[in-house]
């Protein structure tokens, strides 16, 4: 059994009846194409999602890591101007007498890498978390203007 949802609904067998009350009656353009299976445990990989602004001060990222302490994300730096964003959410134990209708919440190791500009100040990198949402920011050196020196013309 599959264990990434289709995102068009629940059409893979012949029933139209499904018990799901998470399926939808909708075609399945992708039905007949063979993609490779996911597993459980890399599909958090996958799904981690971040956005990168850019504000006059600095770069601002922002994850979104629902149910993981701060403990359980690592934000490092690199020499090459690279900030790395990782992790790992654990998989809910399985008791022998459970069983599963529906698996969608991602568990498993998550990276994520961003080479910012050389105006990064990576000796500066703060992070915080709150509410399950990382914020990475990377203050910004201010751009120098270049200097207009008047030069005397003789003769």
């Amino acid at each position: 059994m599959s264990l990434i949802p289709s995102f068009f609904g629940n059409r893979r067998g012949n029933s139209t009846f499904s018990s799901d009350p998470f399926a939808l009656d909708v075609w399945d353009p992708f039905r007949d194409i063979p993609f490779p299976e996911l597993s459980r445990e890399n599909s958090a990989f996958v799904t981690t999602r971040v956005d990168w602004k850019e504000t006059p001060e600095a770069h601002v990222f922002k994850a979104d890591l629902p149910g993981l302490k701060k403990e359980e994300v690592k934000v490092e730096v690199e020499d090459d101007r690279v900030v790395q964003i990782s992790g790992k959410r654990n998989a809910e134990k399985e008791e022998k007498n459970d069983k599963w209708h529906r698996v969608e919440r991602s568990s498993g190791e998550f990276l994520r890498r961003f080479r910012l500009p050389e105006n990064a100040k990576m000796d500066q990198v703060k992070a915080a978390m709150e509410n399950g949402v990382l914020t990475v920011t990377v203050p910004k050196e201010e751009v120098k203007k270049p200097e207009v020196k008047a030069i005397e013309i003789s003769g």
